[in-house]
């Protein structure tokens, strides 16, 4: 008697298996028989953070948190008051792991030393806790950017400690509060994106080994500020308005990483005359986002060298950053002849 063939599966049926962001970081942990569980902690508490903030991100206007303090922050910023929820909430979760030996964070003027290397401090994490904040306001997507570097235990300040190289970076990643709450994170090996799903409480994984693609015909800049940009910069923006590239710039450097990572395309912040040394902050913000535009096949530079090799001195030191599909990047590029191209 012949076997019945197996039906065929239905159109749009799901066929892999359900997997939660703590089930991954365990399948991941795995793979290191030394390993001893305090790294997938850090990963663990960083989610639940960013479950709280989704939270209040959404309730924005009913819990009556929109607007300003009226304070500034270290940089000179304007202080949102979800700035400042954000940011007590990642400290808060955080600051009970015995693992972690510094915090810093963009809302703090100095990195926070919570234990020594010999009371088991393994692990340092820089955060800005709520990227595009300012965009709350009008329901735009907002973002939670990370990234966690080994603690030199030989090294005795915090700032030297946490002055390291975005090659060095042990796991980067961050979480966009947009129309759905996305974890996006690498560990050095590819890029893996999970989205929260608010019945059950869970990141949960939709997209294993992101890759972007290596062209695309879009870029992402605020071209308002075209004339104080480099002229590399400006023959650039000429280059693409004769070649039909199409702009899409939202303000939230999260949300248009999001897409340039997912779309392709290349998302520029260049230094101007007023902000001749760049806007964003290196150790925080551009050498998490390069590290995983790398690591899904893109590439980073701060317009003369590749942003993971700068040697940062401070913990809100500033940078330009290009990044994004390998081909993009270097149509940027091929517009820099000197410094002066890409430094005013």
């Amino acid at each position: 008697m012949s076997k019945a063939a197996s039906p065929a599966p239905r159109s749009g049926l799901v066929t892999d298996n359900l997997m939660s962001l703590q089930s991954f970081i365990l399948e991941e942990e795995a793979r290191y028989p030394g390993a001893t569980g305090e790294f997938s902690w850090i990963i663990s508490a960083i989610s639940l953070a960013a479950k709280i903030i989704a939270y209040k991100v959404r309730h924005v206007r009913l819990q009556s948190i929109v607007g300003s303090l009226g304070e500034l922050n270290p940089q000179g910023e304007v202080q949102i008051k979800m700035d400042v929820i954000a940011n007590e909430v990642i400290m808060r979760v955080l600051g009970a792991r015995p693992s972690i030996a510094v915090l810093g964070s963009e809302e703090d003027e100095e990195p926070a030393i919570l234990r020594r290397g010999s009371e088991g401090g393994k692990y340092c994490v820089l955060f800005d806790p709520l990227d595009g904040s300012s965009n709350l306001d009008t329901a735009v997507g907002v973002g939670t950017i990370f990234t966690v570097l080994r603690n030199d235990p030989s090294i005795p300040g915090a700032i030297e400690t946490v002055c390291q190289r975005g090659v060095d970076q042990v796991a980067a990643g961050y979480v966009l509060y947009g129309s759905s709450t996305v974890f996006v994170l690498t560990t050095g090996h590819g890029v893996h994106m999970f989205e929260l799903d608010a019945s059950v409480g869970s990141f949960m994984l939709v997209k294993r080994n992101l890759r972007m693609p290596r062209a695309n015909k879009v870029y992402s800049i605020n071209e308002a500020y075209r004339d104080g940009f480099p002229a590399g910069y400006r023959r650039y923006l000429d280059w693409t308005h004769s070649n039909g590239y199409s702009a899409r710039y939202i303000g939230s450097m999260v949300a248009d990483v999001h897409r340039t990572l997912i779309n392709g395309g290349v998302f520029l912040y260049p230094p101007t005359r007023k902000h001749a040394a760049g806007k964003l902050r290196l150790l925080y913000e551009a050498n998490p986002m390069s590290l995983l535009v790398e690591q899904a096949g893109g590439a980073s530079t701060n317009g003369t060298e590749r942003t993971l090799e700068v040697k940062p001195t401070e913990l809100h030191q500033r940078t330009p950053v290009v990044l994004g599909s390998v081909d993009e990047v270097k149509h940027v590029q091929a517009q820099f002849t000197t410094r002066a191209d890409a430094w005013p």
